[in-house]
């Protein structure tokens, strides 16, 4: 028989599909170890340790210390699942290093001064007096590693180091810059110079103001941690879900499917694992087979109608001759509107369904039945 172009290329999607129906699945049974989850890539088993385990999981995988930092001391973060501490290899040359909600913090000692993540370096004493931080027409002096200002001869003042002065009334009045605190007409300091100035341990230095970096930033709910020293980052704590700058609820079934884990076309239920933890569960749609976990694709049928008349569709969705082992030894089968109808040949008897064996010419003629069989 001699096929035309688009009968070839049918023919040849049908042979695809049937071939990627036959593939079994790689992951099934289970070849990977104990607390271990297995994905298939490029028809290939890939096994990995569930999330807050570590170990071989070909073999088995245990339960690390921690999962995230929250189980973790406050001096501690979690990496690798071990609680260890953040400021191994962090902080520059002769910075030091303070462990504040999980996060390093590093700053330069007190007469040190550099960027405490590269190097500090001890401050020369006369360096103090450069830039001068006192007002015009005064001279800086280094006494006992203080800077201390004095009014030039021939002039005359009463603010101290670092304030201002403003004229009321005419009076002066002195005053600290903002964001500087002491007492203006003895010296003024700036609140902070770096993170290790502040009090409370959730504050960090920003022009030189101690503020926290997550007051109003995250949702309800939501908990919020420090990283790189000034930057708040929203999280929503453990079995919660939801958009952790706005609100935070309770994680419930329907979340396991929200992205969806599956595959292309495939679908996502709620469902349990071999241990009778919740899991999503993926299948492939009516009328489409393939890996649920990888992508389905639409089988050759879904009803007996999308196939021809002389064929059903079977239930990996393709279209196959209904006849195949389904009458009794010596019958005969044909189909009819996909049915497949058993009956005995002339000259014999018996249940078509059975067996069919030859009448006796001397007989009296039996009866043959025609039996429909629907698959």
């Amino acid at each position: 028989m001699i096929l035309n172009m688009r009968e070839k290329v049918l023919l040849a999607v049908l042979l695809t599909v049937g071939s990627a129906a036959a593939l079994p699945d790689p992951c099934y049974p289970n070849p990977c170890g104990v607390h271990t989850q297995c994905f298939t890539t490029a028809g290939r088993p890939v096994c990995s340790c569930l999330p807050g385990y570590h170990g071989n999981p070909l073999t088995s995988c245990q339960r690390g210390e921690c999962a995230d930092n929250t189980e973790c001391p406050s001096n501690r973060a979690c990496r690798d699942n071990q609680c260890i501490d953040p400021c191994a290899g962090q902080c520059g040359v002769n910075a030091n290093c303070e462990v504040r909600n999980h996060v390093p913090v590093c700053s330069c000692p007190h007469n040190y001064k550099g960027d405490p993540f590269t190097s500090c370096r001890r401050v020369d004493p006369q360096e103090l007096c450069n830039p001068s931080p006192c007002g015009p027409n005064t001279e800086c002096t280094v006494i006992n590693n203080v800077p201390t200002c004095s009014c030039l001869p021939g002039y005359r003042g009463s603010c101290g180091a670092g304030a201002t002065c403003d004229v009321v009334n005419h009076r002066p009045v002195c005053r600290c810059p903002e964001n500087y605190l002491g007492d203006p007409y003895v010296s003024c300091r700036a609140e902070c110079v770096t993170s290790g100035d502040c009090i409370s341990s959730r504050q960090v230095c920003l022009r030189n103001k101690c503020v926290d970096p997550c007051k109003g930033v995250c949702g309800i709910n939501a908990n919020c941690r420090i990283r790189d020293g000034t930057t708040a980052v929203c999280s929503c704590p453990k079995d919660m879900t939801g958009d952790p700058f706005v609100r935070c609820r309770p994680f419930e079934k329907r979340d396991l499917c929200t992205p969806n884990p599956c595959g292309t076309n495939a679908q996502c239920t709620p469902g349990y694992d071999r241990s009778g933890k919740d899991r999503p569960v993926c299948t492939c749609p009516p009328g489409y087979i393939g890996n649920a976990l990888v992508s389905c694709t639409r089988g050759e049928c879904q009803y007996d109608s999308d196939c021809p008349s002389s064929q059903v569709c079977d239930s990996n969705y393709r279209c196959t001759n209904p006849c195949s082992n389904q009458c009794g030894s010596g019958a005969e089968c044909r189909v009819v509107n996909h049915v497949a109808v058993c009956s005995c040949p002339p000259n014999t008897s018996g249940d078509a369904l059975v067996s069919c064996y030859p009448v006796s010419r001397a007989a009296p003629r039996a009866r043959y039945y025609n039996y429909y069989y629907r698959k």
